[in-house]
């Protein structure tokens, strides 16, 4: 008796897995898949909001530079 289930235990045996299980389980790993994407996408947005932050970085705010005018007084002393 102990025989068979240390036999059973340590010694599997190969078993039919249905089709339709196969696709159940192909599901099951694609949708950990995508729900593991979508938190990491979180939490390093999150991350990076934060640092941002702490860090006083601000990567939207664009420079703005005034215009340059040039005066020439060269050009109104030939006229």
């Amino acid at each position: 008796m102990i025989t068979v289930i240390l036999n059973n235990l340590f010694f599997a045996t190969p078993a039919y897995i249905d089709v339709s299980a196969t696709t159940y389980i192909i599901q099951i790993i694609a949708g950990v898949a995508v729900a593991v994407g979508v938190t990491a996408g979180v939490v390093i947005s999150k991350l990076k909001k934060k640092a941002k932050e702490k860090l006083n970085i601000d990567f939207d705010k664009k420079e703005v530079e005034e215009d340059v005018v040039v005066f020439d007084d060269a050009d109104d002393t030939n006229e």
